[in-house]
């Protein structure tokens, strides 16, 4: 191997690990974001749930239907 391959293979490598921590930044704050989201969803539902029942619906869950 000569020069010119070592200096490409050494390129080739440091590009690769770019890509890697990019791809692996882009991951993570998709990862944030749907945690936000999931997050904001439950809280809705659990505000909403509990204020449009009565107080004797949702206690118990039929297991037979």
């Amino acid at each position: 191997m000569d020069v010119t391959g070592i200096a490409k293979l050494a390129t080739s490598v440091a590009e690769t690990g770019n890509r890697q921590e990019v791809a692996l930044a882009v991951l993570k704050r998709a990862q944030q974001i749907e945690m936000s989201s999931a997050t904001q969803l439950i809280e809705a539902v659990q505000a909403t749930s509990s204020a449009n029942l009565p107080p004797h619906l949702g206690n118990k869950i039929n297991t037979t239907a």
